[in-house]
């Protein structure tokens, strides 16, 4: 695969943007400065079509997101992991006026945003939100580009089975003034029912909740699909019970594939690079798997050096593979994290006899 370059359009969709341009989820994207409107024919150029551009405004999103998550993960394993594990400490992203947490790719950019910022909350509106709630974002405050999908009513090929990517904004809560209280509540609250419980016993519910078959004794840590079993090294060898827990995760995401739970497959879509893909829903599910956990990003014996050249390679080829891959990571988190074994009374609040 070659990589594709990047469309002339990037720089019309930029990650912060400036509060006044009032966009919201569902708006279509503005076309650049000096473009004629959508749909209005201009002769031959890129633009004389209202289907033309929505195509290349399509695919621009794509590719700035793609692009976007590979600087993040060309800085190393040591920086990303971290980055992004810390953030979600502070509950998966949610959206502030109906409570419902983002999804895919919207994570980790969120997630990033809310580690650059410093933000202490996990919560986010969209401008026109913000204004229907009677709050206003602050002057001068620049939101976060994400990216929803929609069917592609009315343009062609686009509409032909496939979804039309669209970009949204989104601003933090602390970005903005005058929220009802029942925003703030919700700010407040964190996703973590186990926080009070150590990171460690946090990551054993998680294990023993799945009931997945785990050996030790081994040299590396792998998950076996024929035998359905999870092969370890003994805790031992890991620099730190957080190692040990965070290769756990890891190993769980791997494990939630199988045919008998998610069927994760992902057949002639990456081909060759079936591998790199699965190891990058891996990484990415461990690491919301972390942060669900309280546990900091710990490297994993320098297992993500092997596959990041691979990972920047697929996503630099293929603008689509990140939204896939967080996705997929996404539902693997949720899978795991949904049968994590309850907390139970301590044995000595139970009668003897």
């Amino acid at each position: 695969m070659h990589a594709i370059p990047s469309s002339p359009m990037s720089s019309s969709i930029p990650f912060l943007r400036a509060v006044a341009i009032r966009t919201a989820a569902g708006v279509p994207p503005v076309p650049p400065e000096g473009s004629p409107p959508a749909g209005r024919s201009e002769g031959k150029g890129q633009w004389s079509s209202g289907r033309t551009f929505r195509q290349r405004a399509d695919m621009d999103v794509r590719r700035a997101v793609s692009d976007r998550v590979a600087a993040m993960l060309a800085r190393g394993e040591s920086v990303f992991r971290e980055r992004w594990a810390r953030a979600a400490a502070h509950g998966m992203p949610c959206n502030g006026h109906t409570g419902v947490p983002y999804r895919g790719v919207n994570v980790l950019l969120l997630l990033d945003a809310l580690a650059a910022q410093g933000y202490a909350s996990n919560v986010w509106l969209t401008y026109r939100q913000a204004a229907g709630l009677g709050a206003q974002v602050r002057r001068g405050e620049r939101a976060v580009l994400c990216a929803q999908f929609e069917r592609g009513a009315g343009d062609g090929a686009l509409s032909r089975g496939g979804l039309r990517c669209e970009p949204f904004w989104l601003f933090n809560v602390a970005q903005i003034e005058g929220l009802p209280p029942e925003v703030l509540a919700r700010c407040a609250t964190k996703e973590m029912p186990l926080s009070s419980c150590l990171p460690v016993e946090r990551t054993l519910r998680l294990l023993c909740g799945c009931d997945a078959r785990m050996r030790y004794g081994y040299e590396h840590v792998v998950y076996v699909p024929g035998a359905d079993e999870i092969r370890m090294p003994w805790p031992a060898t890991f620099a730190s019970a957080q190692a040990h827990c965070a290769a756990v995760l890891r190993a769980l995401v791997h494990w939630s594939g199988h045919a008998s739970r998610m069927d994760r497959g992902f057949g002639h879509r990456v081909g060759d690079a079936a591998w790199a893909f699965e190891e990058l829903v891996a990484e990415l599910g461990s690491i919301f798997l972390m942060g669900h956990c309280s546990l900091p990003g710990t490297a994993m014996k320098g297992h993500t050096v092997a596959c990041l050249d691979a990972w920047l390679r697929l996503l630099r080829s293929d603008p689509t593979a990140i939204f896939a891959a967080a996705r997929h990571a996404n539902e693997a988190f949720a899978f795991i994290a949904a049968r994590a074994m309850p907390r139970l009374d301590p044995l000595e609040s139970f009668g003897h006899g």
